[in-house]
C-alpha cells in the first residue's frame, strides 16, 4: 500500500492519529521536501515524535525514482508525508495517477492545508477566487501571470491567496555543467518581496488597471500560520512592502475590493 499523509502545518504533534498509526507500521517512510516546510520542526524532531527514520525527499528523488518507490509499495507498506494536504500540490496529485497506473494500491490521510487554514484572517473561505503562486523573479525572467488572476478574481469581488515562492535544494547555474552538483542555500519568499513584484507589475499596466486595483489597495500579509509564532498583518500594498513578518512561511491575500462587515471587523485586529 502506498500512503500519502497530511503533516498539518504547524509542528509534528499537528499529524491525525490515522496518519501517525500508518507511519508506524510502514516499512519505509518518506518526507517531501520541496512543495513546502514545517514550520516549527526539523527533521530529528520528527523521527523522534513518529518513531521511525525518515527518508528525505527533495524534488530529483521523486521526479526520477517515483517509480521505484512505487514498486515497493506493491510489496509492502510505504509512506509519503507531505506539509499541509496531499492535495495541496499538483504534484502530489500526479503520484496517485502514477500509483494507479501501476496499480498500486494509494490511500490518502488530509490535514489542514494554508488554503482552509487562511481562515485565520477572517476572511471568509467562500468569497476566495482563483489561488496563484507567485515566483521570484531574476533579471531576465520575470513572469507575471499571477496578477491577470489576481485582477479577474478582484473585478469578481473575490480575495485572491498567493502562495509564494520557496526554493529549497536548487542547483546552481554552475553547477549544471559539473558532474558534482552545488546547491544554492533555500530561500523563502517574504510577503514584501511578493507585494513588490506586484507592485512593478501595477506600475507597467498603471493605463488598464488603476480603477481596480491600485497601491493603496488592501493587503494582508501572513506568516507561519498554525504555529505558536503565527502573525498576521492588513494594510495597503504600499505599506506590506515595508513589513517584516519573520521567517517563513508567508502567504499573501489580496482581498476583493467589497468586504462582508464580519470580515471587515475581524480584519480590524491585524490592521498597522
Amino acid at each position: 500500500m502506498f500512503y500519502i499523509i497530511g503533516l498539518g502545518l504547524g509542528d509534528c504533534k499537528d499529524i491525525t492519529i490515522k496518519g501517525l498509526e500508518i507511519i508506524r507500521k510502514c516499512s519505509k517512510v518518506y518526507l517531501e521536501s520541496y512543495t513546502s516546510i514545517l514550520i516549527s520542526s526539523g527533521l530529528k524532531e520528527l523521527e523522534n515524535f513518529y518513531g521511525c527514520t525518515l527518508i528525505t525527499a527533495d524534488r530529483e528523488l521523486v521526479e526520477q525514482g517515483v517509480d521505484d518507490i512505487l514498486t515497493e509499495a506493491q510489496n509492502c507498506d510505504i509512506a509519503f508525508l507531505v506539509v499541509g494536504d496531499p492535495f495541496g500540490a499538483t504534484t502530489h496529485t500526479d503520484l496517485i495517477l502514477r500509483a494507479k497506473e501501476k496499480e498500486v494500491k494509494c490511500e490518502v490521510v488530509h490535514n489542514a492545508s494554508i488554503l482552509n487554514a487562511v481562515g485565520c484572517s477572517g476572511l471568509q473561505l467562500y468569497n476566495f477566487g482563483e489561488t496563484v503562486s507567485i515566483p521570484y523573479w531574476t533579471e531576465t525572467w520575470k513572469p507575471d501571470s499571477f496578477f491577470d488572476k489576481i485582477i479577474s478574481n478582484f473585478q469578481r469581488k473575490l480575495h485572491t491567496l498567493c502562495l509564494l515562492d520557496i526554493k529549497v535544494k536548487e542547483p546552481t547555474l554552475e553547477s549544471l555543467t559539473k558532474k558534482k552538483k552545488e546547491y544554492l542555500p533555500p530561500k523563502f519568499m517574504s510577503v514584501s518581496e511578493a507585494t513588490e513584484q506586484i507592485l512593478e507589475v501595477l506600475k507597467s499596466r498603471n493605463s488598464n488597471v488603476s480603477d481596480e486595483l491600485n497601491a493603496n489597495s488592501l493587503s494582508v500579509g501572513l506568516a507561519r500560520v498554525g504555529s505558536e509564532t503565527q502573525k498576521i498583518v492588513a494594510c495597503s500594498l504600499s505599506q506590506m512592502v515595508t513589513v517584516d513578518l519573520g521567517g517563513p512561511l508567508h502567504s499573501l491575500v489580496i482581498p476583493g475590493p467589497e468586504l462582508h462587515p464580519l470580515e471587515e471587523e475581524f480584519l480590524q485586529q491585524f490592521k498597522l
